[in-house]
């Protein structure tokens, strides 16, 4: 695709949007109230808007390889402090998906380089649930399985913070966890059970009382 196409695109887009409503970019200078914030993979066939089929202002989002909440990362908890505390959202999804490349990246035996220490917190999803990935013959199916891990350990990830913690006390705030099958493009809930995760681990990670990460 040539640069001057992804404006050409723009104008159109533009232009369809103004036909619909004349005031709709003043109305979306005007500030954002979105409801959810999504955690979710920078793969480029997994798109958040679209998937979700919600507009521009509906979805506060963040991306990065295999939708990781690491809590050494300062981009993605600054995302999810200014999320929570200032935009004041109701939902944060993790969103990971099948045939994820970092996910199956990081089951490789290769040196990767500055790859290394981001992929190690998927290597630990797979430490953590050894025995029943294990017992998976199939390997898409056991990487598939892993997707799926990963995304509720992302989800505990996010419960051990302050501003989930304090939200869902102060809000109702819930964690959700989901699989995009880009295979049928169907989105699937994983069900996490959030106050069964956060009573799991209240008694380590309780902060809910603390100001702070």
């Amino acid at each position: 695709m040539k640069i001057e196409t992804i404006f050409q695109n723009n104008e159109k887009w533009v232009a369809e949007k103004l036909a619909i409503n004349t005031n709709y970019f003043n109305e979306l200078a005007q500030g954002q109230r979105p409801e959810f914030l999504y955690i979710g993979c920078s793969d480029s066939r997994v798109t958040a808007e679209d998937l979700m089929g919600v507009q521009p202002g509906d979805v506060f989002v963040h991306r990065n390889v295999a939708n990781l909440v690491n809590n050494v990362d300062l981009n993605v908890m600054s995302v999810v402090n200014y999320a929570i505390r200032h935009l004041k959202v109701n939902h944060v999804v993790v969103c990971g998906h099948y045939n994820c490349g970092g996910v199956k990246a990081a089951m490789q035996p290769v040196d990767m380089g500055i790859l290394n220490p981001w992929l190690r917190n998927i290597r630990d999803v797979y430490r953590l649930h050894k025995d029943e990935l294990n017992a998976i013959e199939d390997i898409n199916a056991r990487y598939n399985r892993l997707v799926e891990l990963n995304v509720e350990e992302q989800c505990v990830n996010l419960i051990k913070t302050a501003a989930v913690q304090e939200a869902f006390r102060d809000r109702g705030l819930i964690v959700h966890g989901w699989v995009f099958d880009i295979n049928t493009g169907k989105l699937i809930d994983l069900k996490i059970n959030f106050q069964e995760k956060l009573e799991a681990i209240k008694e380590i990670y309780n902060l809910s009382d603390s100001p702070m990460f």
